[in-house]
């Protein structure tokens, strides 16, 4: 599968002014929608993870044209998230939870086209993640 590069570059440059507010969206829409992967963040920061959360997601975009560079970055997220108690069926949840706060970020923007592109894309992320996470399982 060919990433639409060009339209996850220009759409994540759109919400990078506002990172903290879209992570703090972007957790509240996922609690929201399954309450049930909440307990995995009971001893979390949460200020720290609205920071990790935008990290990855800058590192994988701004780099997506870096093979190695992001399937390393993702194979390792992936394997410490076995750490924290992260189950395969929570990345589903996880991807609709960004698309909802990409959307709701995106406004008018958020087009077919847009939708695609980042669906491909999260597909794309859980898979390398989930290989990392079988890696140590």
């Amino acid at each position: 599968m060919a990433l639409q590069v060009e339209v996850l570059q220009e759409t994540f440059q759109q919400i990078k002014e506002n990172t903290d507010e879209f992570a703090i969206s972007f957790y509240e829409n996922l609690f929201h929608d399954y309450p049930q992967i909440q307990p995995l963040f009971a001893r979390t920061n949460m200020t720290e993870q609205h920071k990790h959360l935008v990290r990855a997601l800058m590192l994988t975009i701004e780099n997506i044209r870096d093979a190695e560079t992001v399937n390393d970055a993702l194979t390792q997220l992936g394997a410490r998230h076995v750490q924290y108690g992260a189950l395969k069926e929570y990345y589903p949840e996880f991807c609709a939870a960004l698309l909802k706060t990409f959307e709701l970020y995106l406004g008018e923007n958020w087009t077919a086209e847009v939708k695609q592109a980042w669906v491909e894309a999260f597909a794309a992320i859980s898979q390398i993640m989930l290989e990392g996470a079988e890696k140590i399982a």
